[in-house]
């Protein structure tokens, strides 16, 4: 029997992207009939507790995606070894959790960026929205789809 493959999304605070991701990733994987294990958290711990953006939920909301639910977190030792995958939504998350893992000695543990798994897109890293609009949001939420469309098709 197949072990359940287990991805961890990665982003700054855990509040606007990686729960998004998450969220997609959930429903999407669903549809797909794919059974696995999603999870999100953050470089740091400054939103630790917090649900998500009220901005970043609304907006997964109009997609299907209920993320209200989810709570931040940072990234603990532990997602190292429990998850297979480890995606940063930018270039500095994914330096970021290169420098962690190696740190760790567990340079076998997969690391890359959500838009890596994107066939065809031109972009390498999903814009952070927190400072912008609501526009800026539906945005992220439109390359973190077609990162997650690729990234299980391609798992």
């Amino acid at each position: 029997m197949a072990r359940t493959i287990a991805i961890l999304f990665v982003c700054t605070g855990n509040i606007c992207r990686s729960p998004m991701a998450e969220g997609a990733a959930e429903a999407i994987a669903a549809r797909m009939g794919k059974d696995m294990v999603f999870d999100s958290a953050g470089t740091g711990d400054w939103h630790a507790g917090e649900p998500p953006d009220p901005r970043a939920i609304e907006t997964a909301a109009k997609r299907g995606y209920d993320i209200s639910g989810q709570r931040a977190r940072a990234v603990q030792n532990a997602d190292f070894t429990r998850f297979d995958h480890l995606i940063g939504l930018d270039s500095s998350h994914r330096r970021w959790l290169m420098t962690a893992r190696d740190a760790r000695h567990l340079k076998d543990r997969p690391v890359s960026r959500l838009l890596d798994w994107s066939v065809g897109s031109a972009l390498q890293d999903v814009p952070d929205p927190y400072y912008g609009e609501m526009a800026d949001f539906e945005r992220a939420l439109d390359l973190i789809e077609k990162g997650v469309e690729g990234l299980l098709r391609r798992i």
